[in-house]
Order: C-alpha cells, then sequence, then structure tokens
C-alpha cells in the first residue's frame, strides 16, 4: 500500500516538474526548484498520520492536505494482509469507501493506465468506482470509468493474454489495448473536473463520515 501513497507523490512532482519546465532556464532556477521538490518529499515522509481523525482535526487540516490525511487515516485501518483488503473496505461507509478507492484508482491510471489498474489488486474494486465517483459528484470521471469497466470486461480475455507475470508480458499487454484512448481522457478530464478539491469539498460537507468514534 505504501508504493500506492508513493505513486500518488510522484505523480504530482512529475506534473510540477512538466509545468515548471518553461519557466527554469537558468541553473539557478532549477537548483532552487530541485530543492523544492526534495524538501516536498521530505515534508512527505514526515508527514502527521491520524490513526484516530477528529472533527478538530478535519477542520484545521489544509485543503491541500486533508484527503492525504484521510486516506492515511484509513490505509491504518488495513490489516497487514492485504488478501483481506476488499472485505476490510466494503465493510466501510460509502464514503470512506469512496475516497480509498479513488485514491487507488488515481494512483494506478495516473501512473499506468487503466491497463495498470485492472491488473493490480486496485482493479478489485472496479465495480464499485463508478458508484463511487458518482457519490462523491465526479460524474465526468465517473462516466468515463463506466465506459472503461465495460470495454474491460468486453475485452478482458484479449487485454489479458500477454500478462503472463512478467514485466515484458505487461508491456505488450498496452500494444493495441482498447482502454489506452480512455487514459488520454482520463488525464484530460482533470482540466474540467478538479478531482482533489472535489473530493476535499466532499469530505468537509461529510464530515461524519470519516470521524473515528
Amino acid at each position: 500500500m505504501k508504493a500506492i501513497i508513493y505513486m500518488g507523490l510522484i505523480t504530482t512532482i512529475l506534473s510540477l516538474i512538466g509545468c515548471s519546465g518553461k519557466n527554469n532556464e537558468t541553473d539557478k532556477d532549477t537548483e532552487g526548484f530541485n530543492g523544492q521538490i526534495a524538501q516536498s518529499i521530505e515534508d512527505f515522509k514526515n508527514r502527521t498520520i491520524y490513526t484516530k481523525l477528529t472533527e478538530e482535526i478535519i477542520k484545521s487540516t489544509s485543503d491541500d492536505n486533508l484527503l492525504q490525511a484521510v486516506f492515511d487515516n484509513l490505509t491504518e485501518k488495513l490489516p497487514e494482509d492485504y488478501n483481506k483488503e476488499f472485505e476490510i473496505v466494503a465493510a466501510w461507509n460509502e464514503s470512506r469507501q469512496a475516497i480509498y478507492m479513488i485514491w487507488v484508482l488515481e494512483a494506478e491510471v495516473n501512473n499506468g493506465g487503466y491497463n495498470q489498474f485492472y491488473f493490480n489488486s486496485g482493479g478489485q474494486f472496479y465495480k464499485k468506482l463508478p458508484k463511487a465517483l458518482q457519490l462523491v459528484g465526479a460524474i465526468r470521471f465517473a462516466d468515463l470509468t463506466q465506459r472503461a469497466n465495460g470495454m474491460f470486461e468486453i475485452h478482458n480475455e484479449k487485454i489479458k493474454e500477454h500478462q503472463d507475470g512478467s514485466l515484458e508480458g505487461f508491456s505488450e499487454s498496452y500494444e493495441e489495448n482498447p482502454l489506452n484512448d480512455l487514459d488520454t481522457e482520463f488525464y484530460g478530464l482533470y482540466e474540467l473536473e478538479d478531482l482533489q478539491q472535489i473530493q476535499v469539498g466532499y469530505i468537509r460537507a461529510n464530515k461524519e463520515e470519516f470521524i473515528d468514534k
């Protein structure tokens, strides 16, 4: 699960690097930006992880950090045996399920597309995700993921024919994969729906769903 958390951070950093390349024209600017990245990683590693969320913590946590705080809290509720991940998550209320599953979806798709999402353990949540996205108000992402699910189910056998457990086989599964075009749609949707802020707004409006009794 730590891999999923770090994937989210790495995706954010790469995005920042891409945006900054147009402005950092001098070595000094680049050095300063690299320093900011290093500090961001250090801050992330040393962040406070709340095993018990309270109303006060949610209220006092900034929008930039709230989603991470809630996700960290949820991962603390998971057993060390991740074979029981689906069972545990399914027992949570719908709000907690939604935030957890959306995070997993984003981390996987932003790292390796829908193909990677369905291939890895996060794919076990695929049928629940359209409803989860609708719940928080991410309607466009919900529609796209519903279409991806349908495509995955139709082409499942073909998509998986190269996935023999090897890295080479997994790489080959991207060739002529019908899900590839949906990855491009997914990345483009961020310009139309701020998925992080949508979730933050949902958490603040339904904070009682995330408070540990």
